[in-house]
């Protein structure tokens, strides 16, 4: 597996983690106002800013579901014109789904909702702590390519 993890990585690690998830939690609460269910908000994520139109199998790897859950999900986000089953423009024997126009400002709302409550909640820190908490993002966003699949 490779070198030994300090105890201290270990400490952060568990509480960024705890953190994290504490943070998701609450922020999800915001995504009640879409009136779209987690689940699909969670696929219709995907789809929007992943930048491109997938296959109901890679969509289900990334929502790490089986392709008939994921296949339940699409029918619905079809149904609530959130996204749209199409043949594939690379290769026409292939179905791909991709946001509409809905979906993808069902989904900037929803974002602008969690972001503006995060905004809301950093007001209390100073400065000084807004620049840590700064660097310590970037620090997050330079770790996580090294976090591996299983």
């Amino acid at each position: 597996m490779g070198k030994p993890i300090p105890a201290d990585c270990e400490h952060v690690a568990d509480r960024l983690h705890s953190a994290s998830i504490r943070l998701l939690r609450r922020l999800r609460l915001h995504d009640k106002a879409s009136g779209i269910g987690p689940a699909q908000l969670s696929a219709l994520s995907v789809l929007v800013f992943g930048g491109r139109p997938l296959s109901l199998g890679e969509l289900a790897e990334a929502e790490q579901v089986k392709d008939p859950t994921m296949s339940r999900i699409v029918a619905g986000m079809i149904r609530a014109s959130l996204a749209k089953r199409h043949v594939s423009k690379e290769d026409r024997r292939r179905l791909v789904i991709s946001p509409t126009d809905k979906g993808i400002r069902v989904l900037q709302q929803g974002r602008k909702r969690r972001v503006q409550a995060l905004a809301d909640a950093l007001t209390n820190l100073s400065n000084e702590e807004l620049k840590q908490l700064g660097l310590a993002t970037e620090l997050i966003f330079r770790a996580l390519p090294r976090i591996h699949n299983p």
